[in-house]
């Protein structure tokens, strides 16, 4: 009776590891398809991101430009009318060309502030754009990270057949599969202080 009992122990036992190493393979599996998913779309956000940056840059400079163009109307139009004050004996028309001048001058620097107010918040947009989008990478990035380490894990499960470790590693594999879901999905979900941990 004893060699059955064992025979049925060992059956038992090698059925236990079986379905351990059947359950480590499917999770495994499942995450590393998901982790790869994640990967492509986080490709697609940092080019999001980059091109955003760009065009902040550009909107920027732009801006300045604006900025120079303003400043150069504003020092004609006070030279014209230090031009026109120091010159009181100018006959009628001439003054009338002075302030032709001036009103000129005066119509761009309006012109330029109100196409500077319309940039500056094109380039801020950009902006939240950017930061909008790297919330979404960082959720990406930390799914990538705490799906390597539950597949680790599931590796150090499969060796030493402790089922403790597969629980572990489905905690990591889960809040790494929340976390990718939430940038598929766009959802706000950014825990700060694991975004430290890897920042």
């Amino acid at each position: 009776m004893g060699e059955i009992d064992e025979k049925i122990s060992e059956s038992l036992e090698k059925a236990r590891e079986s379905r351990l190493n059947t359950a480590v393979a499917a999770f495994v599996a499942l995450a590393a398809t998901f982790m790869a998913l994640s990967n492509v779309k986080d490709g697609n956000i940092v080019q999001a991101m980059a091109q955003a940056q760009a065009n902040s840059v550009d909107a920027w400079a732009y801006y300045q430009a604006k900025g120079t163009k303003q400043n150069l109307a504003i020092s004609a139009r006070e030279q014209i009318e230090l031009l026109r004050d120091s010159t009181p004996t100018a006959t009628p028309e001439v003054r009338g060309l002075f302030d032709k001048r001036i009103a000129e001058y005066a119509a761009q620097e309006k012109k330029y502030e109100t196409e500077k107010d319309e940039i500056k918040r094109q380039a801020e947009g950009f902006k939240k754009q950017y930061d909008d989008l790297n919330v979404h990478d960082d959720q990406f990035d930390m799914a990538e990270a705490l799906l390597s380490v539950a597949i680790a894990l599931f590796g150090v499960t499969a060796l030493t057949r402790k089922s403790w470790l597969l629980g572990l590693a489905i905690v990591f594999a889960a809040f790494g599969t929340l976390l990718g879901f939430s940038g598929f999905l766009g959802w706000s979900l950014h825990p700060d202080w694991l975004a430290s941990l890897f920042g």
